[in-house]
């Protein structure tokens, strides 16, 4: 049985904002516009914290605090990653003994000595990559990912990455990666090779729209923290095969490693006790059905930042993403919904353009945080690329039922 809670209705004004009446066909990217804050960020000069240290005891806490989240909430300014690195270099004790391992529990009483680990070397290259940046400051940059482009270099993807190009526009700080089973941006076995500077979140490859980028150490642990509280504001739009039911829903079922393809996340309801998968909520709202009932325009709305997280969800709810071939929005799949939907002058174009379709049909439209100098909330937000506004304007040929 489908665990899906109705939820009362919330704003969609900063969608509506964008225009969702009409995507015109282009064949060029579309420029992302942004909402920029009121004030420019006041210069604030930041060091490395090198040889940083810190001597503390413990006091009382209630349940269970890992050795990295308690020492990062004493060092400010210190990414939680440069804190582990810290630890597994041997730079921490507690007691007196040297611990290594970052998941080390302390308790009240306990004397914490760590020195914070020199910076490392990035082992990224920089390329002269085209970028569509919406917003950029001292701090922080914003930055419009088109689809088909990796956000960091790993094991299969040394080059060509949104890093890469990053690191050609401007210096980014060097924070190491890291894994843990708390930190909510990036899943639990990405190995540790893969270069991330700056990056505090990541979108699929497949995945267009808006990525915050930080420029400096204190920006990237700030950003983080927002990030693990759920403050940050996420809106994503998405084209389904089908039309989910009930129209508007908030999805709590968590999301793990499907045990019969590693590549793919899977819902997997009940397994959290059983330790086989992790927290994932997600809300979402139909905005429009199109070519009637074959597909719908739904927005997401992110309480957590699982792996897949809104992919794995739309297939738990059996209306997978258009042209998610891996999680079931096959071309076979979308093209028997919406064939014998649209008009016979427009079969030929829905064949063409689903077929053409290499992607999951998901974009980030909008992104709002607390800035980390200023404090001032911003948001911004871009229409959608090409191949997913002409899609769109197709189907809404063949049918278009607004939902309110």
């Amino acid at each position: 049985m489908l665990s899906i809670s109705p939820v009362p209705s919330f704003s969609l004004t900063s969608v509506k904002s964008l225009r969702f009446s009409f995507f015109p066909k282009v064949s060029k990217f579309i420029t992302a516009t942004s909402q920029t804050p009121n004030s420019t960020p006041e210069t604030i000069t930041r060091v490395n914290n090198s040889g940083l240290k810190l001597n503390e005891t413990v006091e009382v806490t209630k349940g269970k605090l890992r050795l990295d989240s308690w020492i990062s909430s004493r060092v400010h300014g210190v990414s939680r990653a440069r804190v582990q690195s810290s630890i597994r270099q041997g730079l921490v004790s507690v007691n007196g003994q040297v611990i290594d391992k970052v998941s080390h529990n302390v308790k009240a009483g306990d004397e914490v000595y760590c020195m914070i680990s020199k910076l490392q070397p990035l082992r990224a290259e920089a390329e002269d990559i085209p970028l569509d940046i919406v917003y950029e400051d001292q701090h922080v940059l914003v930055v419009n990912k088109p689809p088909h482009m990796v956000v960091h270099p790993a094991p299969g993807n040394p080059s060509g990455t949104l890093v890469n190009g990053i690191l050609h526009h401007c210096s980014l700080p060097c924070v190491a990666a890291y894994s843990d089973e708390e930190e909510e941006t990036f899943s639990d076995d990405e190995e540790m090779s893969s270069v991330r500077p700056g990056i505090v979140h990541r979108l699929d490859k497949g995945t267009s729209g808006l990525l915050v980028v930080a420029k400096d150490e204190y920006s990237h642990a700030h950003l983080a923290e927002q990030f693990k509280l759920h403050t940050i504001e996420r809106v994503y739009i998405s084209l389904t095969c089908g039309v989910p039911s009930p129209s508007q829903g908030r999805i709590d079922v968590p999301i793990g490693r499907d045990s019969n393809n590693r590549i793919r996340m899977a819902a997997i309801p009940g397994s959290l006790s059983r330790g086989r998968a992790r927290h994932a909520a997600s809300r979402y709202k139909v905005i429009e059905t199109l070519a009637g009932g074959g597909s719908a325009l739904v927005e997401w709305r992110l309480e957590t930042g699982r792996t897949h997280q809104i992919r794995a969800h739309a297939k738990y709810m059996g209306v997978p993403l258009l042209g998610d071939e891996v999680y079931g929005g096959t071309k076979s799949m979308a093209l028997s919904l919406l064939q014998k939907r649209v008009s016979r002058s427009d079969q030929e174009e829905i064949i063409n353009l689903v077929s053409r379709m290499d992607r999951p049909c998901l974009h980030a439209i909008v992104l709002g945080f607390e800035h980390p100098c200023t404090g001032e909330t911003i948001k911004f937000s871009c229409p959608p690329p090409p191949d997913l506004a002409e899609i769109v304007g197709l189907l809404r040929r063949s049918g278009r039922q607004k939902v309110e």
